[in-house]
């Protein structure tokens, strides 16, 4: 599909990764961008722009009141883009409880889920396009963030089956596989990081090339997916050295 003229959601579009879709996109010549977050005070800054593209939807991607509300204000959408995430970088026996393993599902895995369920219709009458943002965690188990790589996992997963389902009315589904960015999320990962930019640019330039697959987005990213391509093996094994922080 083509980004210019198109009316985009982005959730977590308060920072990192989602600001900058939000930037891209207006770039790239959209009509409207639904801006959306848990907190809207927190879309200050964006807003300050002064683009009259961008409107603003308090929308918390669990709770299932707030997904169908926006569905129903933002009924033209043709591009919606599931970035929000959550993780705790913590390991699965050494995280003090399970809380936040199962909010990372729940923003990770169901956010997306329930997104997606509830805009298909909507997307069913424009063919339109669903981008999921992903990691390269989906592929790799990193023990330091555990829950989190299981949580990414299980949306590389679900991206795939919902590929195949709106397969049937046209919708273009892809999934954006990236190592960690320089984001507030990603200071927590070692060094290098990737810009922001370069993920957001190689996953709009994917939708504009009609990508119905997932695409590695970043240099750095296709350096480690070519390298896992090659030896998954030997590629999960030093990653398993990465184990969480005792206490």
């Amino acid at each position: 599909m083509k980004i210019a003229n198109a009316v985009a959601l982005v959730t977590g579009a308060n920072r990192g990764i989602g600001r900058t879709f939000v930037e891209e996109l207006l770039k790239r010549g959209v009509d409207k961008i639904y801006v959306a977050a848990r907190d809207t005070a927190s879309l200050a800054d964006l807003l300050k722009l002064g683009d009259s593209r961008l409107v603003p939807l308090p929308l918390d991607v669990t709770d299932a009141d707030q997904v169908a509300a926006a569905a129903s204000v933002a009924g033209d959408v043709t591009l919606l883009i599931n970035n929000a995430g959550y993780a705790a970088f913590d390991g699965a026996i050494s995280a003090p409880n399970m809380d936040d393993a199962r909010a990372e599902m729940e923003v990770n895995y169901f956010g997306p889920l329930a997104l997606t369920r509830a805009f298909a219709p909507v997307l069913a009458k424009t063919g339109g396009a669903v981008v999921n943002m992903l990691s390269m965690l989906s592929l790799i188990s990193l023990p330091m963030a555990a829950t989190y790589s299981a949580s990414k996992a299980a949306g590389l997963s679900l991206t795939r089956s919902i590929r195949a389902e709106l397969g049937e009315q046209g919708t273009q589904v892809v999934g954006v596989l990236a190592v960690q960015a320089d984001t507030a999320m990603g200071a927590k990962m070692p060094e290098p990081r990737l810009s922001p930019v370069e993920v957001v640019t190689d996953a709009l330039d994917a939708i504009e090339a009609g990508t119905n697959d997932e695409v590695v987005a970043g240099a750095q990213s296709r350096g480690i997916h070519q390298a896992f391509t090659a030896d998954p093996q030997k590629v999960q094994g030093m990653m398993l050295t990465k184990l969480p922080k005792r206490a």
